[in-house]
């Protein structure tokens, strides 16, 4: 029987042998580009006519969108990744809990570094929290995008964006 008359097998068909992924393998599988909340951000912006670029490796940080004129900038982070306080969907992990703050805290102070950085060379930043495109604490599209073009427009150097906090 030739190789080529064999069924082939499905990608969801897991092989025999194959173990499931430690968490840190699974941590270590998530990009730190074109995440599903950036993508929608995107979309949302080009849909209301702003034209941006991506992940400018000449400003601080990268920034993920990048609206030149508006001289401003947009960080979308995530939650978890980057320690959104007071938000259902930021929770340390109870294992290994001091590695993770520690991780966290550097993430938030390298934050903190880029923002400055990217004002210092005179653009304005925007952050917009994950919470604003998940779960209960999402907001609508329309209101999202509205929001952000709000302050695009604004001339304000400094603006977040977060979900709105169930009561």
């Amino acid at each position: 029987m030739s190789s080529r008359s064999k069924p082939a097998r499905s990608r969801t068909q897991p092989a025999e042998n194959k173990r499931p992924l430690t968490r840190s393998e699974v941590m270590a599988r998530i990009g730190p580009k074109d995440t599903k909340p950036e993508i929608l951000l995107r979309r949302g912006l080009h849909r209301a006519g702003f034209r941006y670029s991506l992940h400018r490796r000449d400003l601080p940080g990268k920034p993920d969108i990048v609206l030149p004129k508006w001289r401003a900038v947009i960080f979308v982070n995530g939650c978890y990744w980057h320690g959104h306080e007071g938000c259902m969907h930021f929770r340390l992990p109870k294992g290994n809990a001091e590695f993770w703050a520690a991780k966290i805290g550097r993430t938030q102070a390298r934050d903190l570094e880029n923002v400055e950085a990217c004002q210092t060379l005179g653009w304005r930043v925007l952050t917009v929290w994950e919470c604003t495109m998940r779960g209960r604490t999402a907001l609508e599209p329309d209101v999202l995008i509205d929001q952000v073009g709000r302050w695009l427009t604004s001339g304000d150097e400094r603006g977040v964006v977060e979900g709105v906090q169930p009561a």
